[in-house]
């Protein structure tokens, strides 16, 4: 019996949903930029990469337990973190890019006796901004009732990664509802904004998913198979992983044999290990493979 294995399955196709709706998202977003000539779309666009590359960590880490590599424990490897380092790099450039695209609109407004702008505003654009709003908080709110019942973090922090952008999208809508009555300098300014505020994310995500990279042993094999044992009902303890930074977070893998008499208490037991194992160490996601005793092998005993 594998404790875990549907949730794990379950986690993988809400992540993999969020990620294909984000790419499109971010699809929709630079062509409407691209056609409207809005600054503050583009820079909006910057929070929806990052959500989406939030995503595609997670997934990566998710399906870690699907390759034939041996490294069944749930993580990145080092192919995911370089990965992670372009990105940071066109990241950067990108942001600086649009820094300067918009310092340049905005000295050629002040320039201007009667400021002008560039963006088409039109009906069909703001319906647009509505629906993607619209879309991003139902799949919020769908992975944040998800990651409640199958406890998964990396849902709940990649639901919160859609919630935000969500909001910004919000706010790009309401700017271009100000630029409709008038109000141009929400555009000029506001991409400042949201590029700073990138910036900033992109540092949290990073560092939330900074778990997930780190390939050494997080907690002892021994120590994690002591409390397994503590519990009186557990015959053998093996295959035990673990990755990740203690008080951060710590991804845990064990294979446990239940004497048979505790079969039926098999779920209420991984809770019992886990609780224990969280109150030593702190956050910790833990994936058991559980199986019973055979009843021949004890009368042998």
């Amino acid at each position: 019996m594998s404790q875990g294995k549907n949730s794990y399955q379950t986690s993988r196709l809400v992540l993999l949903a969020m990620l294909w709706l984000t790419i499109f998202v971010l699809s929709v977003k630079i062509f409407a930029a691209w056609k409207t000539f809005s600054l503050t779309l583009l820079s909006q666009s910057l929070h929806t990469l990052i959500a989406g590359f939030s995503i595609l960590l997670s997934l990566l880490a998710a399906i870690a337990t699907d390759r034939p590599s041996g490294r069944e424990i749930y993580g990145h490897g080092k192919k995911e973190t370089a990965i992670a380092f372009l990105l940071a790099v066109f990241f950067g450039f990108a942001c600086l890019h649009l820094l300067w695209m918009s310092g340049v609109q905005l000295i050629s407004a002040l320039q201007q006796e009667t400021p002008q702008i560039s963006v088409e505003v039109t009906l069909p654009l703001i319906q647009m901004l509505g629906v993607i709003v619209f879309t991003n908080l139902a799949f919020a709110i769908l992975g944040s009732i998800e990651a409640r019942i199958l406890r998964n973090p990396s849902l709940r922090l990649n639901s919160q990664q859609l919630l935000k952008d969500a909001g910004l999208t919000f706010l790009v809508l309401g700017s271009f509802l100000g630029i409709w009555w008038g109000l141009i300098w929400v555009d000029l300014l506001l991409p400042f904004f949201l590029i700073l505020l990138a910036v900033s994310s992109f540092r949290q995500t990073l560092l939330r998913q900074l778990p997930l990279m780190v390939e050494q042993v997080a907690i002892a094999p021994e120590v994690l198979a002591k409390i397994a044992y503590s519990t009186g009902a557990v015959s053998q303890c093996d295959r035990v992983q673990s990755r990740g930074i203690v008080g951060r977070f710590v991804y845990v893998q064990m294979h446990l044999v239940l004497y048979s008499e505790f079969a039926d208490a098999a779920g209420s037991l991984a809770e019992e290990i886990e609780a224990s194992i969280r109150e030593r160490f702190g956050p910790v996601q833990i994936t058991f493979f559980i199986d019973r005793e055979d009843p021949e092998d004890e009368e042998l005993d």
